[in-house]
C-alpha cells in the first residue's frame, strides 16, 4: 500500500493523477500547506524539504519525494507511461524537467504576484512575459506531436498538465491569449478527458478545471 502526501496544487495532483493512472491502490494523507503542516516534524521525516507530495511505499519500504522522482518511480513500479528504450525515455524526461525547471516554478511566481502583489508590476510583468514564452514552447511542441514526448501519452503529460489546466485560468496573456493557441488547448481537452485525470484531479478534495 501506498501514502500519498498531498494537497490541492499543480505539484499534489500530478502524484494523485499517475496513482489513479497505474492503478495502484493508496491512502490519501491529507497536508494541509495552508495550516502548516508541511512544516511539522512528522512531515519533515518523510520530506526534509517540507514540501508536497510525497509517497511511502509500505510494500518496498521507500519513500519518495519531488513529482518528477515521484512519477518515475510509480511509472517504473507499474510500468507504464515512461519508455523504456533510452531514446524515448530521454525524450519523455526531459520534456519532465522541462516542467519541474520551467513551467512550474515561473506559472507559481506569477501566480504569486498576480494575487497577492498586484501592484508589483516589475514582477508581474518578469513572470507573465517568462510564462508566456513557455506557452508558446507548448504550443509549437504540440503542433508537431499529439503528447509532449511524442511517444504516446506519459509521466511527462502528468506533470505538465496540471500547472496548464490551472493557468488556463489564473493567467492573463493579452499579447497571445489562449484562444490563439489551438494545439495546447487541444492537448488540454484531451488529457483532461481522462478519467484518471479526473479522479487524481479530485485528490485531496474535489478542484474544478479550468472551462
Amino acid at each position: 500500500m501506498i501514502d500519498l502526501y498531498s494537497w490541492a496544487t499543480p505539484n499534489g495532483f500530478k502524484a494523485s493523477i499517475m496513482l489513479e493512472e497505474c492503478g495502484l491502490p493508496y491512502t490519501v494523507m491529507p497536508v494541509d500547506i495552508l495550516a502548516g503542516d508541511q512544516d511539522k516534524p512528522a512531515f519533515r521525516a518523510i520530506n526534509p524539504n517540507g514540501k508536497i507530495p510525497a509517497i511511502v511505499d509500505h510494500d518496498k519500504g521507500i519513500t519518495v519525494f519531488e513529482s518528477g522522482a515521484i512519477l518515475t518511480y510509480l511509472a517504473e513500479t507499474c510500468g507504464r507511461l515512461l519508455p523504456t528504450d533510452r531514446k524515448g525515455r530521454y525524450e519523455t524526461l526531459h520534456w519532465l524537467s522541462w516542467q519541474v525547471g520551467g513551467v512550474g516554478p515561473m506559472f507559481g511566481q506569477a501566480s504569486f504576484f498576480i494575487r497577492k502583489a498586484p501592484d508589483n508590476r516589475q514582477a508581474i510583468d518578469r513572470y507573465v512575459t517568462e510564462s508566456n514564452r513557455l506557452l508558446d514552447v507548448a504550443e509549437r511542441r504540440l503542433g508537431e506531436t499529439a503528447y509532449f514526448a511524442g511517444y504516446g501519452y506519459t509521466i511527462a503529460d502528468i506533470m505538465i498538465f496540471p500547472w496548464m489546466s490551472i493557468a488556463r485560468a489564473f493567467l492573463d496573456v493579452p499579447q497571445k491569449p489562449w484562444s490563439n493557441r489551438p494545439n495546447l488547448l487541444r492537448w488540454l481537452d484531451l488529457i483532461g478527458s481522462r478519467g484518471a485525470v479526473e479522479k487524481g484531479m479530485a485528490v485531496p478534495f474535489p478542484h474544478k478545471p479550468a472551462a
